[in-house]
């Protein structure tokens, strides 16, 4: 029997097209989150299909769901890098500062104070607060980053990684924020919880 022929060597893609796909795949993925965040602050999320989001944005419904996989990911964006800036607030805080004091300073200054200034941002929470699905949608994303903050919270201890107490204060840290962004005073309502905290931390 004769050997089949030798599959023809797939040709390297040149840096410059990757460049350009991706920097394509970005600008599609903006448009898409921009057209649905004016569709919906315009006729509130109920009201808007996925359709009527990719037609605005000019391409098919399947490209919108190559992107994103429904309607409450168009709000968000995708932050990779939110996992690894909580981790370093713990891993490197200052010396002399507690756990709980450093995740209260990383978080403290967080999303509603950076951006309480910003054109439409007070619309934007307000949409988050009033559509059940981005609530739920925005408090799924923020606590999947439990797992990775409470290793990080254990290793700074000196526990083992699946260390209750380290597993709780990461549960109730990332909490508090959701807590807070409930509140009619999230800056009080941050320093309350993360006070217990640290009470309920002590030395360690």
């Amino acid at each position: 029997m004769s050997a089949s022929p030798a599959s023809p060597a797939t040709p390297a893609t040149p840096p410059a097209a990757t460049g350009r796909r991706e920097r394509k795949k970005a600008a599609t993925r903006r448009s898409l989150a921009d057209a649905a965040l004016r569709l919906f602050l315009e006729r509130g999320y109920d009201n808007v299909t996925l359709k009527e989001i990719a037609d605005e944005a000019d391409v098919s419904t399947t490209t919108l769901l190559k992107h994103f996989p429904g309607k409450e990911a168009l709000v968000f964006d995708e932050d990779t890098d939110q996992e690894e800036a909580l981790v370093s607030a713990v891993r490197d805080r200052p010396a002399g500062t507690s756990v709980p004091a450093a995740l209260y300073a990383y978080i403290s200054g967080g999303t509603w104070r950076k951006n309480a200034d910003r054109e439409g941002f007070a619309a934007f929470q307000h949409l988050i607060r009033a559509t059940p699905p981005l609530a739920d949608y925005a408090h799924r994303m923020w606590m999947r980053h439990e797992s990775a903050l409470a290793a990080a919270v254990a290793a700074a201890a000196g526990a083992p990684p699946t260390d209750p107490r380290s597993t709780a204060l990461a549960h109730f840290a990332l909490e508090a924020r959701a807590l807070a962004h409930r509140a009619e005073d999230p800056e009080e309502a941050l320093r309350v919880a993360f006070e217990l905290l640290e009470e309920g931390w002590g030395d360690r």
